[in-house]
């Protein structure tokens, strides 16, 4: 046994230190950590899908491999020709591709901090160099700031989330243009929680604007699709192209692509809870600001940062109550921290006595 572990291939140098990427999966009352939305698709959905699937699926073939139906469909709801459009396996799927094509060995991808903690693990096993530099105390990205990282460093490509993860802030569309126009690389903006935002248009609309930008999304979070694993991207479409030499052969299984053309036909039954869910947002909000010992930042996304003294003991004494949060406060700029995804009300009043039990 101990000769056969001798001869155990070694994983590559780059990847030997990496940690794979996940947060706790926890068998828990309240699970308010991974940014899902707590309420399941309407009933219209999954009773559309299960038609869809009954009349006819041929799940014994290949899907369609360039999904067109459904990046017609999105192609239609964003104005946009369908090869403008592309499709992937989560918003993640969409950034190992971006990333593939565009980075890799001997190529830099700028990232800035606090930000998405996938964006560097997904660049790293695609062999890309990572560079970062940090929001300033506000967890701002100003237009300055922008123009001197990219002229710093020069990357192939730079990746900035909007509304950031995990501080929820939205990204100033001035620094995205100073971004665009002080390198010759691409620029990917992160729209995973978009629906969310109060302009939720901005990127979309930056993309008329500007050559080498490329807007992606997810079903996972606004469309309540976390389970299917459907992500998208807008772009030019020499982006598309470019993504056709890296994607895998039928890399989009076919109920999927089902499962997102349904939900564009239902959109507005499929969002109609992001009303609620921002009330929530708000209502949360309030009262962690009128929480003592708890500084709070504003969000455009589906979660809340905040500090506390003691982050580790609270988030303990939190998940031994049944409430599950994420903890960064071991994480460079994020000392203290810790992030809550806003659920149903009655997870959320669940949540705030546990926050404020374990405050005491």
């Amino acid at each position: 046994m101990t000769d056969r572990a001798a001869r155990r291939p070694a994983v590559r140098d780059d990847l030997a230190d990496l940690s794979p990427y996940g947060a706790p999966q926890l068998d828990v009352p309240v699970r308010l950590n991974t940014n899902e939305t707590p309420w399941a698709p309407p009933p219209a959905f999954t009773a559309a899908l299960a038609d869809r699937i009954s009349a006819g699926l041929d799940l014994h073939r290949y899907p369609d491999r360039d999904a067109v139906a459904l990046r017609t469909a999105l192609a239609e709801r964003e104005g946009l020709a369908p090869d403008r459009v592309w499709a992937a396996n989560g918003s993640n799927e969409v950034h190992v591709q971006l990333f593939g094509a565009y980075a890799g060995a001997g190529r830099t991808l700028l990232l800035f901090r606090p930000g998405y903690s996938a964006h560097p693990l997904l660049a790293r096993v695609t062999g890309t160099t990572v560079v970062t530099e940090d929001l300033d105390e506000d967890f701002r990205l100003t237009p300055e700031a922008a123009r001197a990282a990219v002229e710093a460093h020069r990357p192939a490509i730079v990746c900035v989330a909007s509304p950031n993860n995990p501080t929820g802030i939205p990204v100033d569309p001035d620094a995205v243009r100073a971004l665009h126009d002080g390198f010759d690389g691409l620029v990917v903006l992160d729209e995973a929680y978009v629906e969310l935002a109060p302009d939720p248009g901005e990127g979309r609309a930056l993309l008329d604007e500007l050559d080498r930008l490329v807007v992606v999304r997810t079903f996972s979070k606004a469309w309540r699709m976390a389970g299917l694993r459907l992500g998208y991207l807008l772009a030019h479409d020499w982006v598309v192209q470019d993504l056709l030499k890296v994607r895998l052969p039928y890399h989009l299984d076919a109920i999927t692509q089902a499962a997102g053309c349904i939900a564009v036909e239902l959109a507005e039954d499929v969002t109609a809870h992001i009303a609620d869910l921002v009330t929530e947002r708000e209502r949360l909000l309030a009262a962690l600001r009128a929480t003592d010992g708890v500084t709070v930042w504003p969000s455009a996304g589906n979660f809340l940062l905040l500090r506390v003294d003691r982050a580790r003991e609270v988030f303990e004494a939190m998940l031994a109550s049944g409430v599950l949060v994420r903890d960064f406060s071991t994480l460079p700029r994020l000392e203290g921290c810790l992030r809550v995804t806003v659920g149903t009300p009655e997870e959320n009043d669940r949540f705030l006595s546990a926050l404020k039990e374990s405050l005491r």
